[in-house]
């Protein structure tokens, strides 16, 4: 398939038309502490709503938007949000696109979704390297949305299907996007890459005619099992209650629901993980393989959990973003 080309001018004429300066006509700007002046580079400016007429499902007491700074470090941003309620991508572009979009789902647990640093951060990293990112600011599976469990996997498979219907005005290749989770958003990567066709809400519009599989799914120190003692137990109550059964466990854990039309994954997780054990990506690892799905998979001694781009910065699991990139070339993914 070729891409389609595109020069500087080009590229800087479709990022004012979109309102790169200013956030584009109709949409909600990104999640931002009011008044507060964010250290470091500026924020994105431009956004996609996910759900034109407003996401499915709406609580009858709608949560409100909640953006947390949680960084004690004055020099470093470190927010959260929680009480999404229009969910939308945040987008990055590169100067020089090189084809390949990177969808990219922030941890936090299924508590709130992480900004800074497994959002902006590794936009700005991927768009420095000619990738196009778009950071999903999805919606959270404990707060009454009607698709329950589904709800953030609903926001995820209509972001990939808006994504491939606006892939020319990207300067992007529908048969290349891939989708990249930290975390609890690590599960919300495994569960697209395995149930992305899963029926989670009813056709909006023309793009929902379109494919949500990724063509490359990257799993980082990712929540993947729903049973404990492996699965980590934040998310799992969050995503399912106190009280779900093992059908329910099984139905929310990606590596049962691996098949052979499931996307080549890459896997990374440090060993002395304690908040959300080694084991979730072994398991997926294991399942991958038996299904015959390719995998590529790091596992370093040390690094922790939500190490990111800025704490994995003088360890040795600070080499996993050219693994990835290394990989997503490999691939033909970049």
């Amino acid at each position: 398939m070729e891409m389609p080309g595109i020069d500087r001018r080009s590229a800087l004429l479709g990022t004012f038309a979109l309102g790169i300066g200013g956030v584009a006509a109709g949409q909600t700007a990104p999640p931002a502490v009011p008044g507060r002046k964010v250290p470091g580079p500026p924020d994105p400016r431009e956004t996609i709503e996910l759900w034109p007429n407003g996401a499915p499902g709406m609580p009858a007491t709608p949560p409100v938007e909640t953006v947390e700074e949680r960084s004690k470090d004055p020099r470093l941003a470190d927010r959260a949000v929680h009480g999404i309620t229009r969910p939308r991508l945040v987008v990055f572009r590169p100067e020089k696109p090189n084809g390949t979009a990177v969808l990219l789902f922030p941890g936090g647990g299924y508590r709130w979704v992480v900004v800074d640093k497994e959002g902006y951060e590794m936009g700005r990293w991927l768009a420095a390297r000619g990738f196009t990112a778009f950071v999903l600011f999805y919606r959270l599976p404990g707060e009454g949305w009607g698709a329950g469990p589904d709800v953030a996997l609903s926001d995820a498979q209509r972001a990939m299907r808006i994504l491939r219907s606006r892939a020319g005005h990207y300067s992007i290749r529908p048969d290349r996007v891939v989708a990249m989770g930290f975390s609890a958003g690590g599960h919300l990567c495994g569960d697209l890459a395995t149930r992305f066709d899963a029926p989670t809400y009813a056709v909006v519009d023309a793009a929902d005619r379109l494919s949500a599989r990724p063509d490359g799914a990257a799993l980082l120190y990712a929540v993947q099992s729903m049973t404990l003692p492996v699965a980590h137990a934040g998310s799992r109550m969050q995503l399912l209650g106190a009280n779900a059964d093992p059908a329910l466990e099984r139905a929310h854990t990606p590596a049962r629901n691996v098949t052979a039309r499931t996307p080549p994954c890459f896997l990374l997780h440090a060993e002395d993980d304690l908040s959300v054990p080694v084991e979730n990506t072994l398991e997926m690892r294991a399942a991958l393989r038996a299904a015959g799905v390719l995998a590529e998979t790091h596992l370093f001694p040390g690094g922790g959990h939500g190490f990111g781009l800025r704490l994995a910065a003088g360890k040795p699991v600070q080499v996993w973003p050219e693994l990835f990139q290394r990989w997503a070339e490999a691939r033909g993914l970049a």
